[in-house]
């Protein structure tokens, strides 16, 4: 199992901007494709932000040209930059990864709070 653990979440005025940090364990970090996903209150959990190990990324129409995923392998790291938030930003940020060997690993989520 991969632990998985995100950070950088809080309360922001809307307009403003916030990174998240996702560290995952694993000296096979390069090769998992990693994944940011998000649930606000009774809603179903969507995707934000996906990269492949290979770099290549991906984002919903909700979110594209305000948020970029990004990652660092040296330091086991991917990072979520949200700019320009949104009140309806606001949920439960998760990090997934996803090794070609264990299958996906989520962490326990951090809070991303938009105030209008």
């Amino acid at each position: 199992q991969v632990q998985v653990v995100e950070s950088g979440g809080g309360l922001v005025q809307a307009g403003g901007s916030l990174r998240l940090f996702c560290v995952a364990s694993g000296r096979m970090f390069s090769i998992y494709d990693m994944g940011w996903y998000r649930q606000a209150p009774g809603k179903q959990r969507e995707l934000v932000a996906r990269i492949t190990s290979g770099g290549s990324s991906n984002y919903p129409d909700s979110v594209k040209g305000r948020f970029t995923i990004s990652r660092d392998n040296a330091k086991n790291t991917v990072y979520l930059q949200m700019n320009s938030l949104k009140p309806e930003d606001t949920a439960i940020y998760y990090c997934e990864a996803d090794s070609p060997f264990l299958g996906p690993s989520w962490g326990q989520g951090t809070q991303v709070t938009v105030s209008s």
